[in-house]
């Protein structure tokens, strides 16, 4: 028994006494906040940033101590984010649309954040009623269909067609004022958040969400394709948890 009892006393003084080592630091996931995309990114006031992604990635921080975000404090316009994570100057972007080529330009990790619905907006004292994609495209030529340069909306009416679109804005408020003077009959945009949008712009009561859902899609996380799989990995671990704790649908909710 004394053999023993020194050779656990070793064992424990040598564990003591060791140096420590040291945290290993976190890995920094590089991303930015999209402009234009409420409520994934909403800015809330000077310097600030909140919204959907934002809970999003914290949620992953609180998970994994191990992953940090960085950069989701600076607007950058969607284009922009969009080639940046192609390039790999970024690592990750949240809440992005699958498509053909994206699934060119981008790895789509871990479970569906969320889904998202695509209204038309039109004038208040407009009486057009859409129930199809024929009756949008009976507008022709005079009644154009404004969305935001750059996001998937751009895709979907091509893919669809017959339908004379205005890409020529990058925001959600310049289209909803080009709608209100006339510039454009509808505006194609996508919820969740679409009346929260017309509250925050002073929009209600001039412009209306029109009630059929035209297209629904899933969004999710995207990297760079130099990201590390190991990272990617670790990444859409974190997400398959919060999946799995109903926290994903939880935040969906506040932010609807």
């Amino acid at each position: 028994m004394g053999g023993i009892y020194r050779i656990c006393i070793a064992l424990l003084l040598a564990a003591v006494c060791a140096p420590l080592r040291a945290a290993e630091p976190p890995i920094l996931l590089r991303t930015a906040a999209q402009e234009g995309t409420e409520p994934k990114f909403i800015a809330a006031g000077k310097d600030r940033i909140e919204g959907l992604c934002i809970d999003i990635m914290r949620a992953v921080e609180q998970l994994d101590a191990g992953l940090r975000f960085v950069g989701d404090q600076r607007w950058k316009p969607l284009i922009r984010a969009y080639s940046e994570l192609e390039s790999g100057v970024e690592d990750v972007q949240c809440a992005v649309q699958r498509s053909a080529d994206r699934e060119k330009r981008f790895n789509f990790i871990g479970p569906a954040l969320y889904a998202i619905e695509y209204h038309f907006l039109a004038r208040s004292n407009d009486k057009l009623v859409i129930q199809d994609w024929d009756d949008v495209r009976k507008l022709a030529p005079d009644g154009a269909v404004l969305i935001n340069r750059g996001f998937a909306a751009g895709d979907i009416l091509a893919a669809i067609g017959g339908i004379e679109i205005d890409a020529s804005a990058t925001s959600q408020d310049l289209n909803l004022q080009k709608l209100i003077a006339g510039r454009g009959r509808l505006y194609f945009h996508r919820g969740p958040g679409l009346q929260k949008l017309l509250e925050r712009t002073r929009t209600v009561g001039k412009v209306k969400i029109l009630p059929q859902v035209m297209f629904s899609a899933k969004l999710y996380f995207a990297t760079s394709k130099q990201l590390p799989r190991s990272t990617a990995e670790r990444l859409a671990a974190a997400l398959y948890q919060l999946e799995k704790k109903g926290e994903l649908e939880r935040l969906m909710r506040k932010w609807d």
